[in-house]
């Protein structure tokens, strides 16, 4: 079954996606960068934790479908760039 998510829903979710990824990443030791990556972390969680989409009376898909969508598209456009 596909779902159709809103534009800005996906990307959220995928911004998501790449600043968990780059906050998993080894860093120096001093840590520098962690404390922006958090910020924006949590900022993108309320993003899509509190988009109208979840609003609607029982939303066409969920959460887990919505993060297998969004990183099905990011790999899309990596091998569309690569």
């Amino acid at each position: 079954m596909t779902h159709h998510f809103p534009d800005d829903l996906v990307c959220a979710q995928e911004a998501w996606t790449r600043t968990y990824e780059e906050l998993a990443r080894p860093r120096t030791p001093s840590g520098a960068g962690n404390t922006a990556l958090r910020r924006r972390l949590i900022r993108l969680s309320a993003t899509v934790w509190f988009h109208p989409y979840w609003a609607r009376p029982r939303p066409g898909a969920g959460r887990a479908e919505l993060l297998d969508h969004a990183r099905s598209q990011g790999r899309d456009r990596e091998r569309a760039t690569a």
